[in-house]
Formats: C-alpha cells, sequence, structure tokens
C-alpha cells in the first residue's frame, strides 16, 4: 500500500467531500424553512459551517477506514440527518419532494462549479496536479452524491421523492414499513455491486455529459 499517495488523495478530496456534504445537508434544511418547517432551522443545520453536519463515525472514521483498508476501491460515508417534520411543511407530499431533491441538486450544481474551476484552471495554464485533480474530484464526488442519494429507496432522497410521487395506500405503506431497514438493504446492494453498475455509472455517466453540454458554450469562447 502506497501510504503517501493515499494521504495526498486524501488531501485532495477532503475539501470537495466536506463542501459537497455540508451544502447538501444544509439545502435540505433551508428549503424545509422555506416551504413553513423550521425544525432544521431551530437545530442550527441550516447553516454552511461543517461541523454541524458532520457526523464523527459516519463523515470522518468510517470513510477514512474504508478507504485505507481498501486502497480507495470501496468508499462510503454519510452526514447527520437533517431533522424534517414533514407535517409542518405547507403542503407535505408535494413540498417533501421539494425538500428531498434539494440535496442531490444542490450536488449537481456544485459539480457545474468545479468543472468551471477546472476549465479556468485549464484557461489560466495552471497544471499544477494537485489542483486539477481536486478540481476533477470535485465533480466526481458530487456527482456521485446526486446519483447515489437519487436512488428511490428510503432513507435516501430518492425514496423520498418516490414517497411523495406515489398514491396513498399500499404502495406507500410498503416504503414506509421498508424504511427502518433501508439502509442496509442500500448497504447490500452496493456492496453486490447492483447500484453501482445498474444506477450511480448510467446516472453518472449522464451527469458528465450534461455538464459537458452546459459548459460547452463557455469551453468554446476560451479556446
Amino acid at each position: 500500500m502506497d501510504i503517501p499517495n493515499l494521504i495526498q488523495t486524501v488531501l485532495i478530496f477532503a475539501l470537495p467531500v466536506v463542501f459537497a456534504i455540508t451544502v447538501h445537508e444544509a439545502a435540505h434544511g433551508y428549503v424545509a424553512r422555506y416551504l413553513g418547517d423550521d425544525t432544521a432551522y431551530a437545530a442550527g443545520r441550516v447553516t454552511l459551517n461543517p461541523i454541524n453536519h458532520i457526523d464523527p463515525i459516519g463523515t470522518v472514521l468510517m470513510p477514512l477506514l474504508l478507504y485505507f483498508a481498501t486502497s480507495g476501491a470501496f468508499l462510503f460515508g454519510y452526514a447527520k440527518p437533517v431533522p424534517v417534520n414533514f407535517g409542518r411543511l405547507r403542503h407535505p407530499r408535494r413540498d417533501m419532494i421539494w425538500v428531498a431533491l434539494a440535496g442531490p441538486a444542490s450536488n449537481f450544481v456544485q459539480a457545474i462549479l468545479w468543472a468551471l474551476v477546472y476549465v479556468a484552471l485549464a484557461f489560466g495554464g495552471i497544471d499544477e496536479p494537485f489542483f486539477v485533480r481536486m478540481a476533477q474530484g470535485g465533480v466526481l464526488v458530487n456527482l456521485v452524491m446526486w446519483a447515489f442519494n437519487l436512488f428511490p429507496l428510503p432513507p435516501l432522497d430518492g425514496g423520498r421523492v418516490l414517497a411523495g410521487l406515489l398514491p396513498r395506500g399500499g404502495a406507500q405503506d410498503l416504503l414506509a414499513r421498508i424504511e427502518p431497514y433501508g439502509f442496509f438493504i442500500v448497504m447490500a446492494l452496493v456492496i453486490a455491486g447492483v447500484i453501482s453498475s445498474w444506477w450511480l455509472r448510467p446516472l453518472i455517466s449522464f451527469g458528465y455529459q450534461s455538464i459537458g453540454f452546459l459548459l460547452a458554450p463557455i469551453t468554446a469562447l476560451l479556446r
């Protein structure tokens, strides 16, 4: 195991990961407050201070242990969930969808911003590997968070979206019964490679293509 290279990689990804997690969680709380529920705001979670969102085990210890144990082949982590009282939203079923989508949407926007950083570095003739890899890592990290959190199974954001879209009745009851075990089901699907092969890779590829399309006018002007 190349320890110095692993440490450098951790340092490169540290800033993108902190921003990705912090803005993701704050976005949930901000949209919830805008739509009528100030639970997250009262708990101090509508903030860009990463300390308020970091879970010592899920955000720091688990990803580091997995990264070093697998030489970067497998990585997983989580932040402290933002508290949302969906019953306090002005239109609970509809607004639940917007609150859930706010996190992944913030990651997609951040992916675009990191891509702009990469373009700016290239245009400015800055080829320092550390900064170039950080910009590339910022795009990747945020696209992974965007795609992963959209997976339609609670407690992930995609599961909340699905619950808001499904008609009342059996389907919603089934999701509610699955939710307590959702984390373990998701982990099993991740380890089995199902989510990676059938969900993450296609969505991330689509994300890269979309960002390339959005930035095409800018890159054309800078040539």
